[in-house]
């Protein structure tokens, strides 16, 4: 199950979970659209995996199964 992490990792910026802009990799780290092309060339920084669109999990399946709330910042 995936967590759905609530930002982006380098900017911070909220990605809530029907973000069209999250980007992620199969570890599941977390990027915003914008970092992932522009910083990271669609590159994960941690795992040297490919950063792809974060699927958006349907309205009712979140009451069941909630995102994440944890906020991960990378280190720089």
């Amino acid at each position: 199950m995936l967590e759905l992490r609530p930002n982006c990792e380098l900017c911070d910026c909220d990605l809530p979970p029907a973000s069209h802009q999250a980007r992620i990799c199969s570890y599941e780290c977390t990027f915003c659209a914008d970092c992932a092309a522009n910083e990271l060339n669609n590159t994960c920084p941690n795992c040297g995996g490919e950063l792809t669109a974060r699927p958006i999990r349907p309205p009712h399946r979140l009451k069941l199964h909630p995102a994440s709330t944890r906020r991960i910042i990378a280190k720089r």
